[in-house]
């Protein structure tokens, strides 16, 4: 009997290590070239110069106690540090915010750049299917996006598709940016009608200390410009900022913008985590509980304990 977790973010890692403790066979398939997801960070060379920007979640806190367990040992092995800048629980990982899902997935089999498009159920069995890919699995648990995973499921389960499909996130445009010469500005800002938040991110533990920026666009700002060119919004993005906080254009080395589709969701009310014991589906995501990234991991782990007193 094998599990498959489609989505290897916080939520799908999270879940997926429960079940193989419990001494579970999982495998892994995301779209993806490598961990990340949504706590994704890109790494460019700008002048020669290696820098990385964490262009999604920026931080995050840790309150519930088993994730405090885990993130714990990300500190004590360097892989996650304070941020006094974001807050005093604020934690990031070093040297990328990807870290913490770099360290999930370690020893676990997970398929990169495998996108799975379509779920059937034939003989009891699911099967995943994908481009060039056909896979049969006993157990199925979706962690992607409440988008992404309404399509997957509602034909078989209508009670989880609802719930997906009564979840809207959030779009977001992140606009990455470096400069010539230091902004006269803290390393953080919620500035305005524009721009949400705004971070040196060079300044975070373990960076490389350049003028390295991560400018995240309001819901607001995005949807009115949601199929502009990543160019165009860089440039108009930056332009606000500067205004916004009333700072002199300062010449970049260095721009991009990345769009988010379904950046922050707003969850309805309900469970953390759905399992179906009779089909053997189970769901999970930050869009289920609180679009926070302990909220993720709280939400696989739910998933993984229902599973446990089930399959175990």
């Amino acid at each position: 009997m094998t599990v498959a977790i489609i989505g290897a973010g916080m939520a799908g890692l999270s879940c997926a290590r429960a079940l193989v403790q419990a001494g579970l066979t999982v495998e892994i398939y995301d779209k993806g070239r490598g961990p990340g997801g949504r706590m994704s960070t890109r790494r460019v060379r700008v002048e020669g110069r290696g820098l990385r920007f964490d262009h999604g979640a920026q931080y995050f806190t840790a309150r519930d106690e088993r994730f405090r367990a885990e993130v714990a040992a990300w500190q004590q092995a360097g892989r996650v540090a304070p941020w006094p800048a974001a807050g005093d629980e604020a934690l990031v990982g070093v040297p990328g915010m990807n870290e913490p899902v770099r360290a999930m997935a370690e020893g676990l089999d997970v398929r990169w750049g495998a996108r799975i498009d379509r779920l059937d159920r034939v003989a009891g069995e699911w099967m995943l299917h994908g481009e060039g890919l056909l896979e049969s699995h006993s157990t199925v648990v979706v962690a992607v996006p409440a988008e992404q995973a309404g399509p997957l499921v509602a034909g078989f389960s209508p009670q989880f598709g609802d719930r997906a499909e009564r979840t809207v996130s959030e779009p977001c445009w992140t606009v990455m940016a470096c400069f010539a010469q230091p902004l006269p500005l803290p390393d953080t800002l919620a500035t305005g009608d524009s721009v949400a938040w705004a971070a040196r991110d060079g300044a975070k533990p373990g960076r490389s200390g350049s003028e390295s920026w991560v400018l995240q666009a309001s819901p607001r700002w995005t949807r009115d410009r949601l199929d502009e060119a990543p160019d165009a919004i860089a440039a108009k993005l930056l332009a606000a900022f500067f205004t916004e906080n009333a700072v002199a254009p300062v010449a970049r080395t260095y721009a991009a913008a990345h769009r988010w589709l379904y950046a922050r969701a707003q969850p309805v009310a309900g469970e953390p985590a759905l399992w179906d014991p009779s089909l053997r589906l189970g769901l999970a995501g930050d869009w289920l509980l609180a679009p926070r990234v302990e909220s993720a991991w709280v939400s696989g782990r739910e998933l993984a304990d229902r599973m446990i007193a089930h399959l175990g």
